[in-house]
């Protein structure tokens, strides 16, 4: 089996993706906060941004899911720089001491989001337009995964996050955007899972979403270069 790190273990896509790939890997959790998961005694508590302690804890895994970040589209400069841009570079430079040969990023939606803003259909490889200094430094969490790719030879994947809530988010929507960007927790699921398992593309950006009728992020790749099927669709709520 498989050994991944995932940091920011203790959030909401951390607890799920804990259940989800518990069974299919050898987990190891990191997260600022003391995480209490009776399926997994591996748990590291500290700072992402430390880039010896991060080296440590990568010690033998095989993988590191990044999801560890201040995910406020309202974060301060200060937060955005010592979370998401320090904590990033601390996960994937602590993840290259360890011996990790891959990277599963957390990204976000918000590093294209002045093209939903005007009603743009948004493809992987159209260029970055950030809306907040939080899409900021998903872009720079990209842009540094491709440097880890091209210098050091390791595989990374990032995953333009939508509206990671439950069913019950869906069907009590105060408006209709998440019938566009919903992912939901099995999809969010298999779409890491199959970043974890691909060998035949070293690199990619990738829309995590459902098969939402409604989206306006196109998912065409994902499905093409990771095999990813989801399983849901926003518009069952609609």
């Amino acid at each position: 089996m498989q050994k991944v790190l995932i940091t920011g273990a203790a959030g909401r896509i951390g607890r799920t993706l804990r259940a989800g790939l518990n069974s299919r890997c050898e987990l190891r959790l990191m997260d600022r906060e003391t995480i209490n998961d009776p399926e997994v005694d591996d748990v590291h508590v500290g700072d992402v941004a430390d880039v010896e302690w991060m080296a440590a804890v990568c010690q033998g895994v095989d993988a590191v899911v990044h999801l560890a970040g201040d995910p406020s589209t309202g974060a301060s400069w200060e937060s955005t720089l010592e979370v998401n841009i320090k904590g990033t570079y601390g996960a994937y430079e602590g993840a290259r001491r360890g011996g990790a040969q891959r990277l599963v990023f957390a990204s976000s939606n918000h590093a294209t989001g002045f093209y939903e803003q005007e009603g743009v259909y948004t493809t992987p490889d159209m260029p970055v337009r950030p809306d907040s200094l939080y899409g900021v430094s998903k872009s720079f969490g990209e842009d540094l995964a491709r440097f880890y790719v091209d210098e050091y030879g390791m595989k990374a994947y990032c995953l333009r996050i939508g509206s990671f809530q439950p069913d019950e988010a869906v069907k009590t929507r105060p408006n209709d955007r998440i019938l566009s960007t919903w992912i939901s927790y099995r999809d969010a699921v298999q779409l890491v899972w199959r970043c974890l398992q691909v060998e035949s593309v070293d690199f990619g950006i990738y829309y995590g979403i459902s098969g939402n009728k409604r989206a306006y992020w196109d998912t065409e790749n994902a499905r093409r270069e990771l095999g990813y099927s989801p399983e849901d669709d926003a518009e069952r709520f609609a």
